[in-house]
């Protein structure tokens, strides 16, 4: 970059002194005949047209450039340590709402007050990721657990529809498991379904909140959220991130896209051939 920049500065010099060269030139034929000065005139404003178009050309390259550097160091080094920071605070900051709620939890639905689950990360490093529990632990005469509908109260639906639940995950960040912004962690067992686009949600640390959250949450079909999921990782930028925690708040404050049409959560994904085989 810095030989770059370098470089840049000779170009600026050359071509002013080029155009300081070609004003010499015009002033020392001024004793020619009106119509060469004239042709003279128009030579020269071209001269200095083209130097102005090169260096605009020249100044464009390095800004783009420099925006370039910018988006690959966020990419790699700032938002992890941007994260952290904002995570750290957070924590110190909402202990008490944390606190009032492993109570409540606790009070509500038993313990054990956290869910455990394991979830693929980046690179497909699988982690334990933590949430508030939100159902109940009832099981059927075979022992079996009763189906989520059945086995979600009321202050567990009160939970997920204000993502309190989600608050735990807290703790993923500052381990590193997680980013704040980012495709959300799946189940495991998703990940013999995935085809090679659906597989790039894994190329980043997964988010408590990501593109396909705000754009619709558990409303959207799994395809439109591996789709939202490949764009948010092409055009990773940190103003992007905040756009999608603007966003998040709002949907949070609508209570938007909590359940599917078909699901108190979201129905299981089957793989994208069976899916379309259901379509038909």
């Amino acid at each position: 970059m810095v030989c770059k920049g370098k470089c840049l500065r000779r170009k600026s010099r050359s071509y002013l002194s080029f155009s300081v060269s070609a004003g010499f030139w015009l002033l020392s034929n001024a004793d020619l005949h009106p119509f060469c000065l004239i042709d003279n005139c128009h030579i020269t404003a071209y001269m200095l047209i083209v130097c102005q178009s090169k260096w605009s050309t020249a100044f464009e390259t390095k800004q783009i450039e420099k925006g370039v550097w910018m988006m690959r160091f966020y990419q790699h080094y700032g938002k992890r340590l941007l994260d952290f920071a904002v995570t750290l605070v957070a924590l110190v900051l909402l202990s008490p709402i944390l606190l009032t709620l492993a109570v409540l939890v606790r009070a509500e639905l038993g313990s054990p007050i956290i869910y455990r689950q394991q979830r693929p990360g980046l690179n497909e490093r699988i982690f334990t990721l933590y949430k508030f529990k939100t159902m109940t632990d009832k099981k059927d005469e075979s022992g079996k657990l009763l189906p989520d509908r059945e086995r979600l109260t009321k202050f567990g639906r009160l939970l997920r529809a204000t993502s309190l639940d989600e608050l735990p995950e807290l703790f993923n960040i500052l381990k590193g498991d997680m980013a704040i912004v980012g495709p959300r962690p799946l189940l495991v067992k998703y990940l013999p379904l995935y085809n090679s686009q659906q597989r790039r949600r894994h190329e980043v640390r997964p988010g408590l909140t990501g593109l396909a959250q705000v754009s619709g949450r558990n409303a959207i079909s799994w395809e439109d959220k591996f789709n939202l999921d490949v764009k948010y990782i092409e055009s990773l930028s940190l103003l992007g991130d905040l756009k999608i925690i603007l966003r998040t708040i709002k949907k949070v404050v609508a209570k938007e896209g909590i359940s599917s049409e078909k699901s108190v959560t979201m129905e299981a994904f089957e793989g994208t051939e069976k899916a379309d085989r259901k379509q038909f």
